[in-house]
């Protein structure tokens, strides 16, 4: 709840950004919160000593992170804490004696406690799970121990948060992994923890967490494994669990009696892998329930199973690529590559709004776009397809549809396009793919042109085009091999030897030409630096700019000073070079 009574809930996506919604009136707040650069896996709200609400959110796979987040300002409190190696499958949030917030992460086989007014580790890693640790959840014993309770494989430990040591036995009965955890207090005082595991039609059982001990039978009823839960408190007393199964329902259940309440709640189309619980002002007990397949945010009244209000949309399908154009009535666009959804959009600038139907064709995800305008006057797209695709179609801006037939050649995914005229007037594309490889495509033809440029010993992440001041056409590509390579378009032969420097993958590549006429490449690289250079000489200029993990990289009309940085976050700086 924020501090002026609002309740919200807070959803992380996959595309690395966190947003919060208003519960009474099913609308976001504020702008989507980024920073994470990977999916959100796990989140948390708590509020600090002050009285300030906060997120605290974590992001998985390699190079995690934990973010602690102002819900007043939509900002980030304090620098990104360092999650463990593999990423951060849960988090809670808990108050120690003393007043200090704490978050609980579970990561790999450790948990982990973090102090979020300093964004510091407490104490020592929590280890005994012999597999990765799914869930977590906090609670505070009835001698006033506060308690981390987390599920690893098929098992449920218990930690005392003050000492970072293990309480009681291992609980030990489910028959496949646990998936996630929630505790409450039950009427008659007693605090629990309840367990839900994956497998089959997935079982919820109750723990007793002062005696570790299991109370009541197992609960089953989804037709497939249980992929969330939470508790809750009704009006009329009663202490629930709230399950969200991989069958796409929600479910209530009594955990005095062990038995369900209602019917199952149906409304999402996907699987349901994440739920919550909140009192809203007039007292109504709701869920909130989020699922990744349908993409959909829903609130139930948790007393009558019904939903309240529409779905809350505004997490979409990871878009991978985007390029923007000019319609021939004028109308500015941009062209959006879905990595998900496989399809092509156009969309008016103006207003915000799509402009004919999605463009349909690649088997799998599209990993990149760019537009050009050919001889005739027709503005068009070319994508490049991802694995098991690997394809290069041409398509027309104007009537949403293809040009010719899809051209092949890469024996991979490809991974970068761009567009350019070479001297004799022919409009071409020049594609990098995941084989290593760069070809060059008549898109007037629609046949492609010399054979494929090699060099690069991985696959070729980016590449750009530019003009040299004496008038060749080049191809500027960058690979996972930490190069960067310079090729002449007319010829298909290499320009000067390989420019190194990176240390890590190089993911993005712009050109432009500076105010003295030298024409420039800007390339960035995980190793979080950006370098220039001098495209005539191959030679670095200056010192390369030291900060964000770049992934995309854009000049304005690639003539000034002026840079856009995509990556972490976006920037936009105004080179100085001497």
């Amino acid at each position: 709840m924020l501090q002026d009574g609002r309740p919200v809930a807070v959803t992380g996506d996959f595309d690395g950004t966190v947003r919060v919604w208003d519960l009474t009136t099913g609308t976001p707040i504020g702008e989507p919160m980024t920073g994470h650069t990977s999916g959100v896996t796990a989140m948390a709200t708590a509020a600090l000593p002050d009285g300030r609400p906060v997120a605290v959110t974590a992001s998985g796979g390699f190079g995690s992170t934990v973010q602690v987040w102002d819900l007043t300002t939509g900002t980030p409190i304090g620098e990104p804490m360092t999650g463990p190696i593999g990423g951060v499958q849960a988090v809670a949030a808990a108050t120690l004696p003393g007043r200090r917030t704490i978050a609980v992460t579970a990561g790999g086989g450790t948990v982990q406690v973090w102090d979020l007014a300093t964004s510091t580790s407490i104490g020592k890693l929590m280890t005994s799970h012999t597999s990765i640790v799914e869930a977590v959840a906090t609670a505070t014993l009835p001698d006033g121990r506060p308690v981390a309770v987390t599920a690893g494989g098929g098992t449920v430990q218990v930690w005392d948060l003050t000492t970072s040591t293990s309480i009681g036995k291992l609980m030990t009965s489910h028959t496949s992994i646990v998936e996630a955890v929630a505790t409450a207090t039950l009427p008659d005082g007693r605090p629990v923890v309840v367990t839900a595991s994956s497998r089959g039609g997935g079982t919820l059982r109750v723990w007793d967490l002062t005696t570790s001990t299991p109370i009541g039978e197992p609960m089953t009823s989804h037709t497939s494994g249980v992929a969330a839960v939470a508790a809750a408190t009704l009006p009329d007393g009663r202490t629930v669990a709230v399950v969200g199964g991989f069958d796409g329902t929600v479910r209530v259940w009594d955990l005095t009696t062990s038995t369900p309440i209602g019917e199952p709640i149906t409304g999402h189309t996907s699987s349901v892998l994440a739920v919550a619980t909140v009192t809203l002002p007039g007292g109504r007990t709701v869920a909130v329930t989020a699922s990744v397949g349908d993409r959909t945010v829903r609130i139930w009244d948790l007393d009558t199973g019904t939903p309240i209000g529409e779905p809350m949309t505004g997490h979409t399908r990871y878009v991978r690529a985007v390029a923007a154009a000019t319609l021939p009535d004028g109308r500015p666009v941009a062209v959006t590559a879905g990595g998900g959804d496989r399809t092509v959009r156009i969309w008016d600038l103006d207003t915000g709004t799509p402009i004919g139907e999605p463009m349909t064709g690649h088997t799998r995800g599209v990993e990149a776009v760019a537009t050009v305008t050919l001889p005739d006057g027709r503005p068009v797209a070319v994508t490049g397809g991802g694995d098991y695709d690997g394809t290069v179609r041409v398509w027309d801006l104007t009537t949403s549809t293809p040009i010719g037939e899809p051209m092949t050649g890469h024996s991979g995914g490809v991974l970068a396009v761009a567009t350019v005229t070479l001297p004799d007037r022919r409009t071409v594309a020049v594609t990098a793919g995941h084989d290593g490889t760069i070809r060059v495509w008549n898109l007037s033809a629609g046949t492609p042109i010399g054979p494929p440029m090699t060099g690069h010993t991985r696959g070729v992440t980016a590449v750009a085009t530019a003009t040299l001041p004496d008038g060749r056409t080049v191809a500027v590509t960058s690979s996972s091999d930490r190069t960067v390579r310079i090729r002449d378009l007319t010829t298909s032969t290499p320009i000067s030897e390989p420019m190194t420097g990176h240390t890590g993958t190089v993911e993005a590549v712009a050109t432009a030409t500076l105010p003295d006429g030298r024409t420039v490449a800007l390339t960035g690289s995980s190793d979080r630096t950006v370098r220039i250079w001098d495209l005539t000489t191959s030679s670095p200029i200056g010192e390369p700019m030291v900060g964000l993990s770049i992934r995309a990289l854009d000049v304005p009309q690639q003539r000034g000073s002026l840079v856009v940085f995509a990556g972490d976050g976006i920037a936009v700086a105004k080179l100085y070079i001497n």
